[in-house]
């Protein structure tokens, strides 16, 4: 086992350089990790949130007094004066974004069924503002109901009716095939970020080994020794899986104790699955790299370029949701987009039958078939090296 003792030598040589980028890296993937999955939490969880608004009232009336407290619901009244420039002082520094002023013999005229209106002023393209004019619309619609339907109603009796009928609400449930899904977002981002970490740590210590085992000099020595040609290649193929798999192992284990709360489920069985069957395929890729690159130097080159123009391109990190379609298209060529989007899909899975499970491992299969495809590539390219 000579060979396998000089690669874990080199690989122990370079140990120091690689444990930088591995704890830098997962330093990154636990910071970004946690903030990602806390901002998707806010994003698709919904609250509702008061918009500051200015009540300009030039009346007073039971009509308006109960429409504004119901306006209460959904808005935070600022207190500002009725004067035109301290108003658009306001909306241009967003202390506002919503001016409603309510002109005077407003309520008698909608007591009487005529055509009026609020007048408003608000800050262009404002999504906060919509719940406002919902609420308007929803408190007036109802009240013209009242008003058309009961002749003779008063404003103290409509402001009831509309209490009474604007507080009732309904209960919503959102339901994922009729089972509790969990949540995986902090084992989702911190997987799709693993997909950077695995690929730059191995490129790096492959290259290294490759780097060696690529000079002329010892193939010929090599070529001219006791041991078989069949041996030193098992040997070093050996010696390459068991780094790739003693990285694997450290990120799965980090994550493992990270996770601990979702680590004991069938969703984190297919994340590690899916992580597995990429870190073979980074090993092809760093082989088929190492074949091609001829220097230490050009191997980190290479690895900054490979790893962070596929991470940032497939998904690792920026979701796919916000990516362009032209970008995911172009993506869709490398294995990093695939293994994100597995890794996207075994996120949301509540249940683990074949028609489920279809979408996942058509992924990981397609990643396989990425793996074949480089280690092709690359062993035609060492033939061709052999002597050279």
């Amino acid at each position: 086992m000579q060979v396998f003792k000089l690669c874990m030598n080199i690989i122990k040589k370079n140990l120091p350089v690689l444990l930088i980028y591995v704890f830098v890296f997962l330093l990154v993937s636990i910071i970004f990790t946690g903030n990602m999955a806390q901002d998707m939490e806010k994003i698709i969880s919904f609250q509702r949130s008061k918009t500051n608004i200015a009540f300009i009232c030039e009346e007073s009336s039971p009509l308006i007094d109960g429409f504004k407290e119901e306006l209460s619901k959904t808005a935070n009244f600022i207190d500002l004066p009725d004067d035109p420039e301290k108003l658009q002082d306001a909306l241009f520094f967003r202390s506002i974004s919503y001016i409603l002023r309510v002109p005077k013999g407003f309520s008698e005229s909608f007591m009487k069924g005529e055509d009026v209106h609020l007048d408003k002023t608000i800050v262009p393209d404002s999504a906060s503002n919509i719940y406002i004019d919902l609420t308007i619309e929803k408190y007036f619609n109802t009240a013209k109901l009242y008003i058309r339907t009961l002749d003779g109603i008063t404003q103290e009796e409509l402001v009831l009716y509309l209490k009474e009928n604007l507080a009732q609400t309904a209960l919503v449930e959102v339901k994922a095939n009729g089972e509790k899904a969990e949540d995986h977002s902090y084992a989702k981002y911190f997987f799709n970020y693993l997909s950077y970490t695995l690929l730059s740590v191995i490129i790096l210590g492959m290259g290294a080994l490759m780097i060696v085992f690529n000079n002329r000099d010892l193939k010929l020595r090599n070529g001219c020794s006791p041991v078989s040609t069949t041996s030193i290649n098992l040997q070093f193929i050996l010696a390459n899986l068991t780094f790739t798999l003693a990285t694997w192992g450290t990120m799965i284990i980090l994550c493992l104790i990270l996770n601990y709360k979702n680590g004991l489920t069938l969703n984190m069985l297919y994340f590690v699955l899916n992580s597995l069957i990429f870190a073979l395929c980074s090993t092809s890729i760093s082989y088929l790299i190492g074949n091609l690159v001829k220097s230490a130097s050009a191997i980190s080159a290479v690895c900054n370029v490979v790893a962070l123009g596929l991470s940032f391109i497939s998904g690792a990190f920026v979701p796919q949701e916000l990516i362009a379609e032209p970008v995911l298209k172009i993506a869709s060529f490398s294995p990093s987009y695939w293994y994100v989007k597995a890794n996207n899909t075994i996120a949301g899975l509540t249940k683990f039958d074949y028609v489920h499970l279809k979408p996942v491992l058509s992924e990981m299969l397609i990643v396989v078939c990425f793996s074949a495809a480089f280690l092709s590539v690359a062993l035609v390219v060492g033939k061709k090296r052999r002597f050279t």
